[in-house]
């Protein structure tokens, strides 16, 4: 971490607890998904890497009942008692540490109070996790907090609660689980039915990650997240008439889902079908990984992205005119919206010798055509959540 981020954390712990003396410091960064977007919640495979924006949390045990909260961003305080914790709707960002206090009480973990000051650089809204990252930082600051160790999967299991409970997302895994699991310099491919995981090499010598935001994210983005997960349910419930043992979208292939989409009503079919043909998409990523092949990887994000707007429909105007700019760049292998979409961000790979001259034609097309500045920035795959010495 930088010495000026430090600095103006100090900063803000002074002026609200005194003196650091015996602070600890918890991270927990952001993720983009290289490819399989929403297949987590129907029990597929997703690819994503960790990213170098995270959220970070000095905090220190305060001997009460309370948890004392500064975000350093918002400038904004907030508090919350550990026995009965009431969530204020003034503060909306302290859903996530409280849910993930109480459910660890539920677990039966006792956790002293805790003074915290968190500051973050995951774009909130961006479609690359800093809910699942804010959640992580808490729950890992709060185990060290306890003297409590917890298998990282049971964390991110835990973590995804938060969001179940106390959000009102039915979001899949992968998110709380990259942000716990990931490695520098590898992509995290992971079964999301039974987190089984492989960390595949994820760097081109000629060819990096790029990230562009749109600096929009539409209203309807939850509602519609969770209507497209009841949506493939619902796919599950037809299949399920006509197939074996069909627990999840997972379960089918394509060739059993050609012979029999048209028993399932529309727009379940195209739902169902983004998600099957993702699921081979990610697995053929993997190989690209493997062989260290951009353009075949390049290939199956275009795909996809392709595949999210017109069977998955989470995409937006403004998504598909960043993944329009970057295609016309010369030396772009592939691009495609990443996260849950209706705004967010985009990921791209892209020739290093053509970084430059990309970023900044996506940036100049995309604010003549929006009248807004899109963040533009070069992504790598970064470490996984750590307890950290600044």
């Amino acid at each position: 971490m930088d010495t000026e981020r430090t600095e103006q954390m100090l900063s803000a712990w002074r002026s609200r607890f005194g003196e650091p003396d015996g602070l600890a410091w918890a991270r927990a960064p952001g993720r983009v998904n290289i490819i399989g977007e929403h297949t987590d919640y129907n029990d597929d495979y997703v690819l994503p890497i960790a990213i170098d924006r995270d959220i970070v949390v000095a905090f220190r045990a305060n001997g009460s009942g309370q948890v004392n909260l500064h975000a350093v961003n918002l400038d904004d305080d907030a508090s919350f008692a550990l026995v009965d914790p009431k969530a204020q709707p003034e503060h909306p960002w302290m859903v996530y540490p409280l849910g993930i206090a109480k459910i660890l009480q539920e677990k039966g973990i006792e956790l002293p109070g805790l003074d915290a000051v968190f500051h973050g650089t995951v774009p909130t809204g961006g479609g690359l996790s800093s809910s699942a990252a804010l959640t992580v930082a808490f729950c890992m600051a709060y185990c060290h907090a306890a003297a409590v160790e917890l298998p990282t999967r049971e964390m991110a299991l835990l973590c995804q609660q938060t969001e179940h409970r106390f959000c009102g997302v039915m979001c899949g895994i992968m998110d709380q689980f990259v942000s716990l699991h990931a490695q520098r310099g590898k992509a995290v491919y992971l079964d999301c039915r039974d987190l089984r995981h492989e960390l595949l090499p994820c760097a081109f010598g000629d060819a990096k990650f790029v990230v562009c935001d749109t600096r929009v994210k539409h209203e309807l983005a939850s509602s519609e997240y969770n209507k497209r997960r009841a949506q493939c349910e619902e796919a599950v419930h037809v299949l399920a008439e006509f197939l074996a043992d069909v627990r999840s979208l997972r379960d089918v292939n394509v060739q059993q889902f050609r012979t029999f989409q048209e028993r399932i009503p529309s727009p379940m079919r195209e739902r169902a079908r983004h998600v099957i043909t993702e699921t081979q998409r990610v697995v053929a990523a993997r190989q690209a990984l493997l062989q260290h092949n951009p353009m075949e990887l390049g290939i199956l994000m275009d795909v996809s992205h392709d595949s999210l707007d017109a069977d998955y429909e989470v995409t937006s105007p403004e998504l598909n005119l960043l993944v329009s700019l970057a295609r016309d760049c010369k030396g772009v292998y592939g691009s495609r919206m990443t996260g849950g979409g209706f705004g967010g961000c985009t990921v791209s790979l892209v020739g290093s010798q053509h970084l430059e001259a990309f970023c900044e034609s996506v940036a100049k097309g995309y604010r003549e055509r929006t009248s807004l500045e899109p963040h533009v920035y070069i992504v790598e795959a970064e470490q996984g959540a750590e307890i950290f010495e600044p």
